[in-house]
């Protein structure tokens, strides 16, 4: 715990305290995670991201400020509306593969809630190439999500400019030499600021982040769900899909595929 002496106030904050840093406007509400002598490590509540920061540039979060915190979370209604009278449906199965807990029991929530086969696995983004072929042999998905953290570094560092990019991308990788078909095996690969063409180029359908902006942590749960409830003969309405997210196109990109749900008659 450190105490900050700041006019006469005294603000207390601790491993756990919600905070807001003051130089990005208090944009977004992280959660402190550790503290490393004067440094604080912080990580996003609802957004895919790590960082680090002094005491002099944070501020308590309180449901008072202005600065909300996200509920994002945004119903399927329109995917999920089947008419139900004459038809049947198998939607797709998702495996979801994650770098943070916390993140994959918010998207196996979300699932649930919108009533998506689903299975989390929570493995580390240096551990993804050597588990992830295993994973497909036991869950056999039709959807593929590999996600967790990642960072677009202005300046290189050890001859990268991305903090887990290159593991998502030999993840993908690997998950190809198990099912090489797009339409057989949809991935949906990368986190904040991911290196999103390379990402596609290695074989994912959909893949973060066009603009290296920040996505929600919902938003390859929110592609994944959308693609579970999209026919399997009909090519997805890949703006709309995209336009569920929370930040859109700028946050998220893809390729115009089936989906991957079967229909069947009668009920």
């Amino acid at each position: 715990m450190i105490i900050l002496g700041e006019r006469d106030d005294f603000v207390l904050f601790n491993i756990g305290d919600l905070v807001t840093r003051n130089s990005y406007n208090n944009d977004i509400v992280f959660k402190i995670i550790d503290i490393d002598g004067d440094m604080y490590i912080l990580k996003g509540v609802s957004v895919r991201l790590y960082a680090d920061s002094d005491a002099s540039d944070l501020k308590i979060y309180s449901i008072n400020d202005q600065n909300i915190m996200d509920d994002f979370a945004p119903q399927l209604d329109e995917y999920r509306s089947l008419d139900r009278n004459e038809y049947f449906y198998l939607p797709g199965k998702i495996l979801h593969i994650d770098g943070d807990r916390e993140y994959l029991d918010k998207c196996m929530t979300f699932y649930k809630n919108n009533g998506v086969k689903a299975y989390g696995v929570f493995i580390s983004e240096d551990d993804l190439v050597d588990k992830i072929s295993g994973c497909l042999k036991t869950y056999n998905p039709d959807i593929l999500v590999i996600t967790g953290h990642d960072a677009y570094f202005r300046k290189k560092r050890q001859n990268n400019m991305y903090k887990n990019t290159n593991s998502f991308i030999d993840a993908v990788k690997e998950a190809r030499k198990y099912e090489k078909s797009h339409e057989k095996l949809l991935i949906i690969a990368g986190a904040c600021q991911s290196n999103y063409e390379e990402l596609i180029k290695a074989g994912a359908n959909f893949a973060s982040s066009p603009k290296r902006i920040n996505i929600h942590a919902l938003d390859p749960a929110i592609i994944a769900a959308c693609l579970a409830f999209s026919d399997k003969n009909n090519n997805i309405d890949l703006i709309k899909i995209l336009d569920k997210t929370k930040y859109g196109p700028d946050g998220i990109g893809g390729i115009i595929t089936k989906g991957t749900m079967y229909v069947g008659y009668p009920r």
